[in-house]
């Protein structure tokens, strides 16, 4: 890229994961120019990276041939971090910014995981489960490390699984829920024969591992690197030895850049009518943004915003049975993995929430509000903005959110004076 780029594009995509491939695909394939745009060097999300040239994904590899037959123009190693005015965005990346203008605008922004305060979880190799699964797609060696999975969802044993292959030892599996709720999941499964298809080929690829419910980290210990983890273990403490911890408790969307354009929010997820138009005239959402739904419900989702934003209403309507359905099944596993209360009490007075700025819980329970804790310990204005101990505070103090100030992410000043710059050199012609 150049210093600075500018692009006008009937449909822009912000986020090139499934449900952005997907916006992106069906609105060009309606005769507009698209653009997608993505932070990471190449598309396909934290779900389809490094597999979308490959043959164990079809449907990654399907998207991408469509996405490139298409053509869409792909911009990849931009992140968006301003809208200076309506129908204007800035990113940036290592070289300089670019503008980019739309005529309509689809957020597929994604999600990021949730994480849980325990003692010792800031060591060196305790990670988030999608975290080491993506890391590994990206070359870390796993094979002969012994890698303990625990958090809550399916996701757990989808990562399990993807170690297990790469030659990572795997001695259990802790899951949060109580068999109860997992034996419930398992007979609601019958009404989608093909989750039952997936469970099928998990649990082959992960034959000879254990599955603990209810079951959790308690603490993490190491010298210089994570050695061995105590769990809490159906009621019984346990120490286990490892050499990663993947951790994960649920999934929370992106919604900071639909804040900040002004698109309305209800507990955590970007607020979208029947042709996922969100509350801004001409900006749509689709993906995890708008409830954590997985692939599938992403894909849909996807494809009614793209052909919406392209103007085939017609076309987008035809979609909605499947979305439906999808959705159905997303409620059930809200049902299902619910987060317990007893995971509040993990943390102990000294255990950093605020990784960034070194905020132990003790400081952060002598407040009542996100906003008071922010303001008398600096909790959430470190690097990572709140992202990783705003999640973490909703849970354990359940406060609310904060608000989204413009840049979403931290940014050069020459970047946000872009305009302001070409301003000037208009005026001086």
């Amino acid at each position: 890229m150049n210093r600075e780029e500018r692009y006008h594009f009937d449909v822009l995509v912000i986020g090139a994961g499934p449900a952005g491939i997907a916006a992106a695909v069906c609105a060009a394939e309606c005769g507009v120019r698209v653009g997608i745009v993505d932070d990471n060097p190449s598309i396909g999300g934290q779900i389809w990276r490094g597999e979308s040239n490959g043959p164990e994904n079809t449907d990654a590899s399907e998207w991408v041939q469509r996405m490139r037959r298409s053509g869409v123009a792909v911009l990849c190693g931009l992140r968006v971090v301003h809208q200076p005015e309506q129908g204007v965005l800035l990113a940036e990346d290592l070289s300089g910014f670019c503008e980019l203008k739309y005529e309509k605008l689809v957020l597929a922004t994604g999600a990021r995981e949730r994480f849980l305060p325990f003692h010792g979880w800031t060591l060196p190799n305790v990670m988030g489960a999608g975290g080491l699964q993506a890391m590994v797609k990206c070359g870390l060696p796993i094979r002969g490390k012994r890698v303990i999975v625990a958090g809550t969802g399916p996701l757990l044993l989808a990562v399990a699984a993807y170690l297990r292959k790469h030659g990572a030892e795997i001695p259990v599996i802790c899951e949060q829920a109580p068999w109860s709720s997992l034996a419930r999941f398992g007979l609601a499964l019958l009404s989608w024969p093909e989750k039952i298809a997936q469970g099928i080929r998990l649990k082959r690829s992960l034959a000879g591992v254990p599955l603990a419910a209810n079951s959790w980290p308690l603490a993490a210990h190491g010298q210089k690197t994570l050695e061995s983890l105590t769990l809490s273990r159906a009621g019984r403490v346990e120490d286990i030895p490892c050499h990663y911890l993947a951790c994960g408790f649920h999934l929370v969307p992106n919604i900071e850049l639909p804040l900040l354009l002004g698109c309305a929010v209800g507990n955590g997820r970007v607020q979208v009518d029947e042709f996922q138009e969100t509350t801004v005239s001409s900006v749509f959402c689709a993906g995890e943004p708008t409830g954590i739904g997985g692939v599938e419900l992403a894909l849909v989702e996807g494809q009614i915003a793209g052909r919406a934003a392209a103007g085939r209403a017609t076309e987008a309507r035809a979609w909605f049975g499947r979305r439906k359905k999808a959705q159905r099944f997303v409620q059930l596993l809200d049902r299902t993995f619910r987060l317990r209360p007893e995971l509040r009490s993990l943390s102990l007075p000294g255990t950093a929430v605020c990784r960034c700025e070194d905020v132990p819980y003790l400081r952060l329970r002598q407040h009542t509000s996100w906003q008071s804790a922010k303001l008398h310990t600096r909790c959430g204005m470190g690097p990572c903005q709140g992202r990783i101990c705003g999640p973490a505070t909703q849970f354990l103090f359940k406060w609310g959110p904060g608000s989204v100030r413009p840049p979403v992410f931290p940014a050069r000043v020459e970047t946000l004076m872009g305009p302001t710059r070409q301003l000037e050199v208009q005026r001086s012609e």
